[in-house]
């Protein structure tokens, strides 16, 4: 079966930095649903766009084609006494962009009395190679499509 809007595809995937350095390697495969559902990056989408199981692909993303480029005003510095309790460096919390609207914000570092706060994803900002193999392409059900996301195994359980 070819990749095809509505088709649940399962990958393994490797996410390296361009030299090479490795980043993240999948353990359990990865599975999403295909066809615009914001449920992977457009760019591996179009890559894997029409190809069946078994397919192998490289791809060098540019930070706009991969996790975005950095937005420095998502960078904040609140007062301890704002933060929480028991969340920690490398934790996450809701705030608020400048716009208003909220927003994950991942816990960088405490220091004295400040917390530095950081909006932007991890990989913000850098160019990045993804290995990808396609491990099983099938049949998306009515549930997931009305849904948006994969079911069963390895994808949202309800």
């Amino acid at each position: 079966m070819k990749i095809a809007k509505d088709t649940v595809v399962t990958l393994r995937y490797k996410v390296a930095e361009l030299t090479g350095k490795l980043i993240e390697e999948s353990r359990e495969p990865m599975v999403y649903l295909h066809g615009g559902y914001d449920n992977t990056l457009p760019a591996i989408e179009q890559a894997l766009d029409g190809h069946e199981a078994g397919f192998e692909v490289q791809l060098s993303l540019q930070p706009e084609d991969a996790f975005g480029v950095r937005d420095e005003s998502l960078v904040r510095t609140i007062p301890k006494k704002e933060f929480p309790p028991g969340v920690k460096v490398g934790g996450q919390l809701e705030g608020r962009t400048d716009g208003g609207d909220p927003h994950v914000f991942h816990v960088m570092k405490i220091k004295g009395d400040t917390v530095h706060l950081d909006g932007n994803h991890p990989l913000a900002g850098k160019a990045l190679k993804f290995y990808l193999k396609v491990v099983s392409v099938r049949m998306a059900s009515g549930e997931e499509i009305a849904h948006r996301h994969v079911h069963g195994e390895h994808g949202h359980h309800h």
